[in-house]
C-alpha cells in the first residue's frame, strides 16, 4: 500500500524548517517566502551557513496572524482604516 507522501507532516531538522519546507507548508513559492522573511511578515533565523531556516512555532504564529487579518508584530488598533 502506497504512502502519501504529502500528507505526512514535515519534520523539522533542530535547525528549523528550510526555506523549502517552509513554502511547502505554507503552499507558496521559494520567492515569496524569501519576500515575507525580508519584509519582516514571516520571522527567520540565518544558520552559521547563511541558509535562512524557520522554526514551526515561526510559521504557527504567522498562520495564526493570518486567519486574525493581520500580520506579526501590528496590532488592529494601530490599523488606519
Amino acid at each position: 500500500m502506497p504512502m502519501d507522501v504529502a500528507m505526512e507532516p514535515l519534520k523539522a531538522t533542530p535547525l528549523g524548517l528550510s526555506i523549502s519546507q517552509a513554502a511547502q507548508e505554507l503552499g507558496v513559492s521559494l520567492g515569496t517566502i524569501r519576500r515575507w522573511s525580508d519584509m519582516g511578515h514571516l520571522e527567520s533565523y540565518r544558520t552559521p551557513g547563511g541558509q535562512r531556516r524557520f522554526s514551526r512555532d515561526h510559521i504557527d504564529r504567522f498562520i495564526g496572524s493570518l486567519e486574525q487579518g493581520s500580520r506579526p508584530g501590528t496590532t488592529r488598533q494601530g490599523a488606519i482604516h
